[in-house]
């Protein structure tokens, strides 16, 4: 299985499958796609209207990292199930981090 991220000169770029409109916010492991990408399973209560479901995504990542919300952000599958994180800091740090929640 690979890993569901991309080490970044200053971060990691997390691959996340989201579903939207869950009873729990919660990251749920590793999924592998039938093209062989893995992604981070998350679910948030949110709706996805206006962001909310990709605002409550950084919120749980971050949570979840340990790192300030601030640095974490979507920057691809903005209105689609499979996104991109962008996450600021230390990318060993990070990519150990994100490595426990799958392990």
């Amino acid at each position: 299985m690979s890993a569901p991220l991309r080490i970044r000169e200053n971060g990691i770029d997390l691959f996340v499958r989201l579903t939207p409109k869950s009873s729990v916010d919660r990251l749920d492991g590793v999924e592998t796609s039938v093209d062989g990408r893995s992604h981070l399973k998350a679910r948030v209560r949110a709706v996805p209207e206006n962001g909310a479901a990709n605002q409550a995504l950084e919120k749980l990542v971050a949570k979840t990292l340990g790192v300030p919300a601030s640095s974490v952000s979507v920057v691809a599958g903005g209105t689609a199930r499979l996104k991109t994180l962008r996450i600021a800091g230390d990318p060993e740090a990070l990519a150990k981090a994100v490595e426990t929640l799958y392990l």
